[in-house]
């Protein structure tokens, strides 16, 4: 079950020429695929476009009506891979992943595609987060780009733009038969607008035409001396090709006045923030006319020497805007003007921070900073004088506390630490590897399990120098790794497990299953319980495990049985049959369930049937106020609440409204021995006339014992 759904939504991907769509840049995404003639289209959910994947899933009929092939991959690697259809065949393809981590794990295939040369258009749509609000690493897709030889757009964040460039980047791809990257950064993916449509077309050459009449041509084949020959090509035949499509295309932009003593150079994704800067400084209007030459590179590589010269040609300066490091633009363009001997000054990471997402006031400060620099009458008089302090920015790091991320009300992973923290208080701390998902929360406070996390399906593999486990010596201990179901099934079969089995590893996977790719947004994967009318699912992760051979397989089906939880894993760790030793820990992810069932008890509720909410407390007599049972569970919905009786200071556990009835809090207060505090409480929505009638019938029986408990109690009155 997707995070969203675009069943609404993709009906209007069926507007033809003269109808106008608004909506999200991912929508723009699949409408401009349909009106250029994709034959087929893949990718691998992730942000940011996660949701992109999510729309294809959902227009997959309206895309098998035009002959248009498209499919979920199992990784970006078998994304990258399927491009491999347009080297032989005049077909377009498409795959969509995320940036800087989608292309690592596709690179193999990528590099392979480069090499050898597409005879149709090849598009690799690459979400690009970086910034503060990225999920990874801090690293661009640019310099992958570069090593291969991919070409690589970053279109200028707006729907008009974004559908053009889908154009634009298959062309390009076409007349220059090299692969094309187009970047599509957070902003970019969804930013709401209107373009003017087009008809869909179905695709000159489909898919099962191909298969009708097979080609094949050893000189595209990647194995020397061909390879040597296509590097070649990549030089003498290809980026000359892709040079000569950007100019007589216009592919970049250029805005502004053609004459005046500055201009400001900049990746198309960063042009709403420069000219927003601009219309700060009272330099752009509302409409985007600058009054300081731009120079907007829509295709960031190649760079195209004699379009830039000329642009700088008569300036005394150019600053470069260009979000991230290293500023290889900034360096190839430093290169050209050196080599041209030209005096115009470049300007960029001297003005503009070296890392760190590029925000409206970095820009305003930036902008403002090289003009007083290199044009200081350009500046209008709103503009701060020279040597004027900035306006401090509050801190307020004191103020608003910080909310790391963390696991969800009722997330079933949460019981799965609370069981792992258990055990390692009985037979101590032990090595523990994390994975990317959800799960990679448990590293935070409460649970602090797990120290490190190398790749999506990697964390038993980053586990291997450890996995001689309690064989390595005295006193040493099996080592934990931790693997989603997504990333179980992304690669982490082979690259993780295949590996444990292969060596005869001692130590301990837990595969955390909540029946969904949960962290990139719900959608489903091999092992869903769910049925899905185009996809394979409900294929057990067990079998798959008993299939290369492990020997020692645990299924719990229900992880909030916190006591289960924390026997299996204590046998894991201490048990003397060979390894390795899987856990696979199942429950439905939380919000995945919220979002299904929320919508059918509400329209319960509204047609007057019965419904019964399971909802926890906290008894306040009960309460100790140690708050262990917070130390164990972490819940959003279990805080601390001050009670009015003045002997006692300490505030207790409390349990707010956004309670889901998941039992992890009681169920961790069993397990560890904690207070019996915690209680459960049925809300019965539209009871019958019995439970109505013994409702009444107990409220009477509680307000008496309460009037005689209240009379019996001792109180103390304050002297006259």
């Amino acid at each position: 079950m997707a995070e969203r759904s675009f069943k609404a939504e993709v009906e209007h991907l069926r507007k033809g020429a003269g109808d106008t769509f608004t909506g999200e840049g991912i929508l723009a995404l699949t409408k401009a695929l349909l009106e250029n003639g994709v034959g087929y289209v893949g990718g691998y959910q992730g942000a940011p476009i996660s949701h992109l994947m999510d729309v294809l899933a959902d227009a997959e009929e309206l895309m098998t009506e035009y002959g248009v092939r498209f499919e979920a991959n199992a990784s970006e690697a078998a994304a990258a891979a399927m491009l491999s259809a347009s080297v032989h065949y005049p077909i377009r393809g498409a795959v969509a992943f995320k940036g800087a981590v989608g292309v690592n794990v596709a690179s193999d295939a990528l590099a392979n595609l480069s090499s050898s040369g597409v005879k149709g258009g090849a598009l690799i749509i690459v979400g690009e987060d970086y910034g503060e609000g990225s999920s990874i690493m801090q690293e661009r897709s640019h310099p992958f780009a570069m090593k291969s030889q991919i070409w690589l757009m970053d279109p200028r964040p707006n729907l008009p733009s974004i559908v053009k460039a889908v154009g634009d980047g298959f062309q390009l791809s076409e007349a220059s038969s090299t692969p094309v990257m187009m970047m599509v950064r957070i902003r970019g993916c969804h930013v709401t607008g209107s373009f003017e449509t087009r008809d869909n077309i179905r695709p000159p050459l489909t898919v099962g035409e191909a298969l009708a009449n097979p080609k094949r041509d050893f000189s595209r084949v990647v194995l020397p001396p061909m390879s040597f020959k296509h590097e070649k090509e990549k030089i003498e035949e290809r980026w000359p090709a892709a040079e000569k499509f950007i100019v007589e295309n216009g592919l970049n932009e250029q805005f502004g006045p053609k004459d005046a003593p500055v201009g400001i150079v900049l990746q198309g994704g960063m042009y709403n923030g420069v000219i927003r800067a601009l219309q700060r400084l009272g330099l752009a209007d509302l409409y985007g006319n600058s009054q300081i030459p731009l120079y907007v590179l829509n295709v960031t590589y190649p760079v195209v020497k004699d379009e830039f010269l000329d642009f700088c040609e008569g300036k005394e300066a150019v600053l470069v805007v260009e979000e991230g490091q290293p500023e290889f633009i900034e360096q190839m363009l430093s290169t050209m003007l050196y080599r041209a001997r030209s005096e115009t000054r470049l300007h960029g990471k001297d003005l503009l921070p070296m890392a760190g997402e590029y925000t409206g006031q970095v820009l305003i400060d930036a902008v403002q900073g090289f003009l007083r620099e290199a044009a200081p009458d350009l500046l209008p008089a709103i503009g701060r004088a020279p040597n004027t302090p900035a306006v401090a920015i509050p801190d307020l790091s004191k103020t608003v506390p910080i909310r790391p991320p963390g696991f969800c009300t009722g997330c079933p992973e949460r019981p799965i630490f609370a069981a792992m923290k258990l055990v390692e208080e009985e037979l101590g701390q032990h090595q523990i590897t994390a994975d990317i998902g959800c799960h990679l929360f448990a590293t935070l406070p409460p649970f602090e399990i797990g120290g490190s996390t190398m790749g999506y399906g990697l964390g038993p593999a980053s586990n291997a120098a450890f996995d001689a486990g309690a064989k390595a010596g005295p006193g040493a201990r099996r080592p934990i790794s931790i693997v989603g179901d997504g990333g179980f099934w992304h690669n982490g079969l082979s690259t993780s497990i295949g590996n444990m089995v292969f060596n005869k590893s001692d130590g301990v996977a837990i595969i955390v299953d909540n029946f969904y790719s949960a962290a990139t947004g719900g959608q489903d994967v091999l092992s869903s319980r769910a049925d899905n009318a185009t996809k394979s699912t409900k294929n057990p992760i067990t079998r798959a495990l008993a299939g290369v051979g492990v020997p020692w397989i645990r299924q719990i089906d229900r992880t909030y049985d916190v006591k289960r939880m924390r026997d299996t894993l204590r046998e894991a760790l201490t048990t003397d049959a060979p390894g390795p030793r899987v856990i696979v820990a199942s429950s439905e992810c939380m919000l995945n369930k919220q979002r299904r069932e929320k919508p059918l008890r509400a329209k319960a509720i509204k047609e007057g049937r019965r419904v019964e909410a399971p909802r926890f407390g906290v008894d306040e007599a009960v309460c100790t106020g140690d708050h262990a049972c917070m130390r164990l569970s972490g819940c959003p919905s279990l805080g601390l609440k001050k009670l009015d009786d003045p002997l006692r200071d300490d505030p207790v556990a409390a349990i707010d409204q956004s309670c889901v009835g998941c039992g992890n809090c009681g169920e961790v207060a069993d397990a560890a021995v904690l207070c019996p505090s915690f209680y459960r409480a049925d809300i019965v929505h539209n009871p019958g006339r019995f439970e109505v009638w013994l409702d009444g019938v107990r409220a009477k029986w509680r307000n008496r014992l309460a009037r005689r408990r209240a009379a019996r109690r001792l109180t103390f009155e304050a002297a006259a």
